[in-house]
């Protein structure tokens, strides 16, 4: 336990009047939000940096905060970058040439084939950046256009935490050990740590390495729920415990609200999703499609009271293949925050009623959600299942 805050943030974007003293954390959007925040923090980065993101784009975005961290090297700050070689496989040799000459350590996780094992499902999808051990970003935002928008696009609609506080020091010892193959990360186990009025725990799920705390959080927050649950995810498939969870939630009368992609980057797996929507109407669970952008957000709140955000989805995939990285957020304020956000965007979304899907569905649109959903089932359990096998 850390002492509690004596000072408050007066910026409302970075760190621009903290003090030494000051634990904050604060909701951060994607957009002009996000990047905002990400290249403060490398520009008032003094010793380290650690940036891990499963996707660095090499466009407008990803080229500016590329000078921000090879600014940031030339002033002798250590730069450790490590990108997922499947979600970065598009960055060229030339790309990363320019920042490993300017100094910059980077490294990919993983390529898709190796001696030893077969990596197609487990990838490296954290998205994270920390600096100096004090503040960090979390979240589910990578490094690209589509997540930063501009006049005439919305961004995907995502969420991270900033941080300013002892978790920092968390993320920076679980990053140092991914980045370095230190496996260390496998002892540190989850701590709320004091933030201003929140507790605050870094959460890792890495199904290999017994690292089972995002999963085993978002379960234990749904039993354990009184009042209301929201949700917001990107390409829901819940396995049966998480599903179960939700529906036995719902029918102790607990308000139970899941907003969903209505646009998707992946089309196949918005149809298997709706594969479910009867089943969860069913059970009085609200369903409410976004349709301004894709929904890429990996976030819930709970009772007004609990939180999480990361880069972890609610399908088999994240529980048991890819690495993932979430925050456990117990503060009353924080968590209006968030749902007060939710409900914005709850208010700009279509919702889902059984009456709205019998309209919308007809039995080839019933049977190609159902083919939808069993493909993509079955290729994610055949990609959670590749990693464990040797050559």
């Amino acid at each position: 336990m850390h002492n509690k805050s004596k000072t408050k943030t007066q910026s409302k974007v970075g760190f621009k009047n903290v003090t030494e003293n000051t634990e904050y954390i604060k909701l951060v959007h994607s957009g002009e939000d996000y990047f905002l925040r990400l290249k403060e923090i490398i520009n008032k980065a003094k010793k380290d940096i650690y940036l891990q993101t499963y996707i660095f784009e090499n466009d407008g975005t990803g080229n500016t905060i590329a000078e921000c961290l090879k600014k940031a090297a030339l002033r002798n700050v250590n730069v450790y970058i490590l990108l997922d070689a499947y979600g970065s496989a598009s960055l060229s040799d030339g790309f990363v040439q320019d920042l490993q000459q300017h100094g910059i350590q980077l490294r990919f996780f993983s390529p898709l084939f190796s001696l030893n094992n077969f990596y197609i499902g487990r990838r490296m999808h954290h998205k994270v950046v920390v600096a100096d051990g004090s503040m960090a970003l979390i979240g589910g935002i990578n490094i690209g256009d589509k997540y930063h928008g501009n006049k005439n696009t919305e961004p995907w609609l995502d969420y991270a935490v900033q941080l300013y506080c002892p978790a920092a020091e968390d993320l920076q010892k679980l990053c140092h050990d991914y980045f370095f193959k230190k496996g260390s990360s496998r002892k540190i186990l989850p701590v709320l740590h004091s933030a201003g009025d929140a507790r605050i725990g870094v959460l890792q799920n890495d199904w290999l390495q017994g690292k089972t705390e995002v999963c085993d959080a978002y379960t234990r927050a749904i039993n354990n729920a009184e009042k209301e649950i929201v949700i917001v995810a990107s390409y829901f498939l819940p396995g049966s415990k998480l599903t179960k969870a939700l529906k036995k939630a719902s029918t102790k009368g607990i308000k139970t609200k899941i907003i969903l992609a209505g646009i998707s980057d992946v089309p196949l797996v918005r149809r298997a999703t709706e594969h479910l929507y009867a089943s969860l109407l069913g059970q009085n669970i609200k369903i409410y499609e976004w349709n301004k952008s894709v929904v890429h957000g990996k976030a819930a709140m709970i009772d007004n009271k609990w939180s999480i955000v990361g880069s972890f989805n609610l399908n088999s995939l994240s529980c048991y293949g890819s690495i993932e990285m979430n925050v456990e957020i117990q503060s009353v304020e924080f968590a209006k925050n968030l749902h007060s956000n939710f409900e914005k965007v709850i208010n700009e979304c279509s919702e889902i009623t059984l009456d709205t899907l019998r309209e919308r569905t007809g039995m080839f649109k019933i049977l190609t959600a159902w083919v939808s959903y069993q493909i993509v089932r079955t290729s994610m359990l055949f990609l959670t299942f590749i990693p464990h096998l040797r050559f």
